[in-house]
């Protein structure tokens, strides 16, 4: 896949998504449906945007033992999504069974990513809440490692880590960047955060913008204005 810019579709509605997409007349922006939209409408809102001409990302960051992700896998491979992923702190084995159930009988499956810390957490939480002491940039380096061994085809990290984990993993080993927000816009509560052009430079392959996009006046110029500085059409 070329770069390319994913809009976080986080609406709590088959009604409101659809409306939104409709703005878009003149092209089909690539759409992640995290876990708000699919647990309100299931599958058939996936297969519904999918019906629309869009690429898909289903962020449903699956976690669990790795028989339980596997049994998962294997029946969202038939959502015909383009990307999906899971936690990378799940272990080689459940990244592992998860390739396997996501793998259709002729050999095809999607993309398979792996969450490596999310962009909401820091350096102090990670030590408080979670009990690791090292780096953040370590731990993401190395969660991306295991990610990459496991066979998977990338990993979630913030814009900040993308071009490292590039030279850590090689540049075929794609980075899927949430934390971007225009240089004029409100950070949020992303913790680790730049702009759509700093991403391109530093190495993301995707970005995943949402309230930039969705909550803009006009939702179809943000969506554009974001592809120029990212993609440079």
């Amino acid at each position: 896949m070329n770069r390319d810019v994913i809009i976080a579709c986080d609406f709590a509605s088959r009604e409101a998504t659809l409306a939104f997409l409709d703005k878009f007349t003149d092209v089909k922006p690539f759409v992640k449906i995290g876990m708000e939209l699919f647990y309100a409408e299931g599958p058939e809102i996936v297969r519904e945007i999918k019906r629309r001409g869009h690429k898909i990302f289903l962020d449903l960051k699956l976690h669990d033992i790795p028989n339980t992700v596997k049994k998962a896998m294997a029946v969202l491979r038939n959502l015909d999504v383009d990307v999906t992923n899971l936690h990378a702190a799940g272990t080689t084995a459940m990244m592992q069974a998860a390739i396997e159930g996501l793998t259709r009988e002729d050999g095809t499956r999607p993309l398979l990513i792996a969450v490596t810390q999310l962009t909401s957490t820091d350096q102090e939480a990670m030590e408080r809440d979670l009990l690791i002491k090292e780096p953040i940039d370590e731990v993401v380096m190395h969660y991306a490692e295991t990610a990459k061994n496991a066979g998977l085809d990338g990993v979630v990290c913030s814009p900040l880590e993308a071009g490292k984990v590039h030279d850590r993993c090689g540049k075929q080993f794609l980075t899927v960047t949430p934390g971007v927000r225009f240089a004029d816009g409100d950070v949020g509560d992303q913790k680790r955060v730049m702009t759509p052009a700093a991403a391109r430079e530093i190495g993301s392959d995707f970005i995943v913008v949402g309230r930039p996009i969705t909550a803009a006046e006009d939702p179809v110029a943000a969506y554009k204005r974001c592809v120029r500085e990212f993609v440079g059409e």
